[in-house]
C-alpha cells in the first residue's frame, strides 16, 4: 500500500496549477488567446454614468507601450528604465510588484513618444515569454522572473529590423514557441519552449515587421500567418517552408497590424497610407497557395490600433487620425454610419471588444465605450486616462471583469461588472 502525505498531494496539484493551460478568465497572450482582442466576458457595464470604479494602480511598470497578459495570479508588462528592458509581474489582486527582471538593452528613440518596450509577455505554464526591444528572447519563470533560457535575434539567428526595433509579442502554439527574428536565414523561427533549442527556421528575407504571429489552417494545413517588412506571409507549422506570399501592403513605413484569420481567409492591414485587404488562400498541387485579392481598401488603413472583426463587421481606426470606421470585412464596404461622430478622443486609436462593445483608447488618453453595431458611433461613457506626458498607445485589455490600461510607469485596472 502506497501513503501519500497530504502535504505531497498539495504540492502536486499546485504544480500541476501552475502548469496548466490559461483558463477562460485570463488573457495570457497579446490580443488574448486566439489573437483576435475579443474577449470572452459577460454581464458588463453597457454605459459608463462615471469613470468605472478603479481598483488599483500599479506602480513602477517604466516606459513602454506594452500591454499586458493576465494569467493565474500575475499580471505581466514590459517597460523601461535605467537604460535596460525589463519584464514586471505584478498580483492580479493588488497591482503590487512581484518582480522585476532586466533582459537587455532597452528602446533607442531620439523621439521620446517612440521610447519604450512594446513587446507584451506570452505565459505559458510556469514560464513567461517577451522580445526586448534590441531582439532579447527571454523564457523566465512566472514564480520569481528568474530567467530559464535567452536568445537574441541578431547574435543567434542574423536577424534584422526596421527604424522602430522590435514589437513582436511571441506566440506558444504546443511545445514550440514562434518569433520574428528577421534577416536572410531565419526570418522566422521555431524554437522549443522550455529550452529554446532551434526546431525549424525560415528563410523568407526582409526585415521583422512589428506585427505578432497568429495560427491559419488554410486548405487543412496549420501554417503560421504574419505581417513582414515585405508583406503578409504564411509558413508551414511543421516546417517554415514558405507557402505563400502577399506583398501589396509594401515597402511601407512600418507594418505593424497582427492579421485576423478566418478559415481560408485573411484579412491584413498596414498604415502610413497603405490598405486593408483580404486574401483567399486556395492549395495548389505543390502544396503552396494561391493568394487571390478579394479586396484592397485604402479607406481602412491602420496603424497600430489594430482591428477587431465581430460578426460581418470590422473596426479599426482609419490610419491614425481617431476616425474609426466600421466595415463589412467581407466586401470591404465601409459604412457611411460611422463617418460622423462626437467623440473627445484624438489621435490613434486602440480597441478591444467584449459583450457587444468596443473599448476604444484614444493617443490624447480618452478611453471610450461604444456598442459594437453598425448603427453609428455612439459612445454610451468615456473618461480621461491619467495623462503621462506621452501618447496613449498601449492596447487596453478587457478580462475577468476588469479593464486594464497600461499609461507607461502606471496600470490601472478598472471594475467593468454590471453589479
Amino acid at each position: 500500500m502506497v501513503r501519500v502525505s497530504l502535504a505531497a498531494l498539495i504540492a502536486a496539484s499546485l504544480l500541476t496549477a501552475a502548469e496548466t493551460d490559461s483558463t477562460s478568465s485570463d488573457w495570457a497572450t497579446f490580443r488574448g488567446p486566439n489573437r483576435d482582442n475579443l474577449s470572452p466576458d459577460k454581464s458588463l457595464l453597457k454605459e459608463w454614468k462615471e469613470t468605472p470604479k478603479l481598483l488599483w494602480t500599479g506602480e513602477d511598470c517604466g516606459i513602454g507601450y506594452s500591454s499586458v497578459s493576465v494569467a493565474g495570479p500575475r499580471i505581466f508588462t514590459m517597460g523601461d528604465n535605467d537604460g535596460k528592458a525589463h519584464v514586471i509581474a505584478l498580483d492580479r489582486k493588488t497591482g503590487k510588484k512581484l518582480w522585476k527582471t532586466a533582459i537587455g538593452g532597452e528602446c533607442r528613440q531620439k523621439n521620446k513618444d517612440w521610447r519604450g518596450s512594446r513587446s507584451t509577455p506570452t505565459v505559458d505554464g510556469s514560464l513567461v515569454y517577451s522580445v526586448g526591444p534590441q531582439g532579447d528572447l527571454v523564457a523566465l519563470k512566472v514564480e520569481d522572473g528568474s530567467v530559464a533560457w535567452k536568445k537574441n535575434f541578431k547574435t543567434d539567428f542574423g536577424g534584422t529590423h526596421g527604424s522602430w526595433e522590435y514589437s513582436e509579442s511571441p506566440l506558444v502554439d504546443g511545445d514550440n514557441l514562434l518569433a520574428t527574428p528577421g534577416g536572410k536565414d531565419a526570418t522566422i523561427v521555431c524554437l522549443d519552449k522550455k529550452t529554446g533549442n532551434l526546431v525549424w527556421k525560415s528563410s523568407i528575407g526582409g526585415q521583422a515587421g512589428y506585427s505578432s504571429i497568429v495560427i491559419g489552417n488554410a486548405g487543412n494545413v496549420k501554417q503560421y500567418v504574419t505581417l513582414l517588412a515585405g508583406g503578409t506571409v504564411g509558413v508551414d507549422a511543421k516546417t517554415g517552408k514558405l507557402l505563400w506570399q502577399y506583398s501589396k501592403l509594401s515597402p511601407n513605413t512600418a507594418n505593424i497590424p497582427t492579421p485576423i484569420v478566418k478559415g481560408d481567409q485573411v484579412f491584413t492591414l498596414a498604415g502610413y497610407g497603405k490598405a486593408a485587404a483580404l486574401l483567399t488562400l486556395s492549395k495548389k498541387d505543390d502544396g503552396t497557395f494561391d493568394v487571390k485579392e478579394e479586396y484592397y481598401n485604402t479607406a481602412m488603413k491602420n496603424k497600430h490600433g489594430g482591428a477587431v472583426i465581430v460578426g460581418d463587421l470590422v473596426f479599426a481606426d482609419t490610419d491614425s487620425n481617431g476616425q474609426v470606421y466600421c466595415a463589412k470585412w467581407k466586401t470591404g464596404e465601409v459604412l457611411d454610419s460611422w463617418k460622423k461622430k462626437t467623440t473627445k478622443g484624438r489621435g490613434s486609436a486602440s480597441l478591444t471588444y467584449a459583450d457587444g462593445h468596443l473599448y476604444i483608447r484614444y493617443t490624447n488618453g480618452v478611453m471610450s465605450l461604444v456598442p459594437a453595431t453598425a448603427d453609428g458611433y455612439k459612445e454610451v461613457g468615456s473618461f480621461q486616462i491619467p495623462p503621462s506626458g506621452r501618447s496613449s498607445w498601449a492596447h487596453p485589455v478587457v478580462i475577468d471583469g476588469k479593464l486594464f490600461i497600461r499609461e507607461d510607469d502606471k496600470l490601472y485596472c478598472h471594475d467593468l461588472k454590471a453589479n
